[in-house]
């Protein structure tokens, strides 16, 4: 019963925030973004065992795909990208919001197969090996898209404007990222309570063993990294409409902001818990949001003292700071013995 008030309630919220704020309605859509990425990092790197710095690459090949995907069904891709062109090429409300529905669905279905060709080639690594292997993905990806003419090469790609009122846009945009966020946790909630969520567990605590007991640990490693990809891929491709215009590596690959943003997220909340990831983007999104404002210039040191700070003093997170101090309000009951 109180949980399923304080759901209730947690949807209230969800719901009413954009309208009660209406001055932070990007803010908040991009608080949602920081929240899928560090779950579907959480997904392979607090319940799995297998640390990824790439999965970055999703989020930039999500925004490409989306684009592709929209233009290609109107115009000539190559043509759309040619910064050489004179013609104006325009788009209907109709081919605005088809486009963009069918991108976003086809981004987060093509990291998905992405993500099993890469693990493929990955997930023979350990360790820091399967860290910087999959850094090495994002970066070289990044490097590739900047160099590829058809797709915009360096410039990247502007696509049209929301169609009708900025601010009905921002709503638009704000209930997107909601939804995927919403939909992630309840799946979520739902697959780390299931014998799925067992075996991915039993491989972060001993593959070795978890492979002698008959857990198949290659498919249930690409399986929980193409899941993951799939909603990466899809915040990417709602991320490429609401940005309007993206570059390769400052706004798509950008692995030294948000491809190291979603790590830290997860450290900060507590690795390998549901609510830990949300926690933590919500802590570290505050942060980065006040620092950037009041102390321009100052705002890297800031985020890198709070790196330190989690990592030397907060190795468990938040939620496993509160576990520690309040181990009752997670359904821990600990004895204390009398003293005599």
């Amino acid at each position: 019963m109180k949980k399923s008030i304080f759901y209730t309630v947690l949807l209230a919220i969800i719901l009413v925030a954009p309208f009660a704020f209406p001055d932070f309605r990007t803010q908040l859509a991009t608080l949602w973004l920081m929240i899928v990425v560090a779950m579907t990092w959480d997904m392979t790197g607090g319940q799995m065992g297998y640390n990824s710095l790439g999965n970055i690459f999703f989020y930039g090949t999500g925004m490409y795909v989306a684009a592709l995907i929209s233009i290609g069904m109107v115009h000539d891709v190559g043509s759309y990208n040619n910064a050489a062109r004179s013609e104006l090429m325009t788009f209907t409300d109709a081919q605005y919001f088809t486009g963009a529905i069918i991108g976003i669905i086809g981004a987060g279905l093509f990291c998905a197969l992405t993500a099993v060709v890469i693990g493929y080639l990955t997930f023979g690594l350990r360790g820091p090996y399967f860290a910087i292997g999959t850094l090495g993905v994002a970066i070289a990806a990044g490097e590739l898209v900047a160099n590829w003419d058809w797709v915009g090469g360096g410039q990247g790609i502007a696509l049209p404007v929301y169609p009708g009122n900025l601010d009905v846009g921002k709503l638009f945009f704000y209930f997107l990222f909601a939804g995927t966020g919403v939909a992630l946790f309840v799946f979520l909630k739902w697959l780390y309570t299931t014998r799925f969520g067992a075996a991915i567990n039993a491989i972060r605590d001993d593959e070795e063993k978890a492979e002698a007991m008959g857990i198949h640990t290659l498919r249930y490693k690409l399986t929980t990294w193409a899941m993951a990809a799939f909603f990466v891929g899809i915040v990417g491709g709602i991320s490429a409409f609401q940005l309007i215009h993206f570059e390769p590596l400052e706004t798509a690959y950008q692995t030294i902001n948000l491809g190291i943003f979603m790590v830290v997220c997860v450290l900060l909340g507590g690795k390998g818990t549901l609510w830990g990831p949300i926690i933590g983007a919500i802590l570290f999104h505050v942060i980065k949001e006040v620092t950037w404002n009041y102390l321009l210039g100052w705002q890297w040191v800031a985020l890198g003292a709070l790196i330190v700070v989690t990592v030397v003093y907060f190795q468990d997170g938040v939620m496993g700071w509160l576990m520690h101090k309040k181990p009752e309000w997670f359904g821990i009951r600990v004895e204390q013995k009398e003293a005599r």
